[in-house]
């Protein structure tokens, strides 16, 4: 009787202790965790996925205010050019291709009326604009010709006209609708010989009359 009280004495948790001993080290461990610590440079799966939400959900916002500025409307003045001007207006969107713009003024004048757009050139600024260009492409990349912007459509006073004439205007001229015979029979006379093609990865410098 005396042995087996004497085991039950060991193992109840009063005299071993041992739950006491058990819970201690797991406390010291928790009470080593500063709280204070920068942990955002840790993974974090969901932070991660809400960044990309946000960044995509950005996306698709640029993306329809680009569409919503393409529909708009803007009024260009162009010249349609044979050795002279014969200046007319067409309405186009910012989002039209430079062809579409070309058979628009295609119907405003009857000599052109049996002319393709494929033989009608857009010379902006002394640059031959290629057909596949639109006008957003210009306004959004504010491209710039030899004398002055591209992507302003609005006519002014011609700089070559003004008394000083070096000095550049941030201002843009009614481009020229020509057709391409014309301009193959004249491009070694001015102003013709001042055109080339435009090419986004050129950089046309100051603005000259040379």
């Amino acid at each position: 009787m005396d042995d087996e009280a004497e085991e039950d004495s060991l193992d109840t948790p009063s005299s071993r202790g041992d739950d006491g001993d058990e819970d201690k080290p797991s406390k010291r461990a928790k009470s080593r965790k500063n709280p204070n610590v920068d942990t955002s440079f840790l993974p974090d799966r969901e932070r991660e996925e809400a960044e990309r939400r946000q960044r995509e959900e950005l996306r698709q916002e640029w993306l329809r205010k680009q569409e919503d500025m393409k529909q708009e409307e803007i009024e260009i003045t162009y010249s349609f050019w044979d050795g002279s001007g014969h200046r007319k207006s067409v309405t186009c969107k910012k989002g039209d291709e430079i062809s579409t713009f070309l058979e628009k003024c295609r119907q405003q004048f009857p000599e052109l009326r049996g002319v393709s757009v494929d033989n009608l050139m857009y010379v902006k600024e002394d640059l031959i604009i290629p057909h596949h260009y639109t006008f957003y492409d210009f306004i959004v990349n504010k491209a710039r010709g030899k004398s002055g912007p591209l992507f302003n459509f609005d006519v002014h006073d011609d700089v070559r006209l003004l008394a000083d004439a070096t000095v550049e205007k941030d201002e843009s001229h009614a481009g020229k609708v020509v057709e391409r015979s014309y301009y193959q029979r004249n491009k070694h006379i001015f102003p013709a010989s001042r055109w080339e093609v435009y090419d986004p990865e050129r950089s046309y410098g100051q603005y000259t009359i040379a």
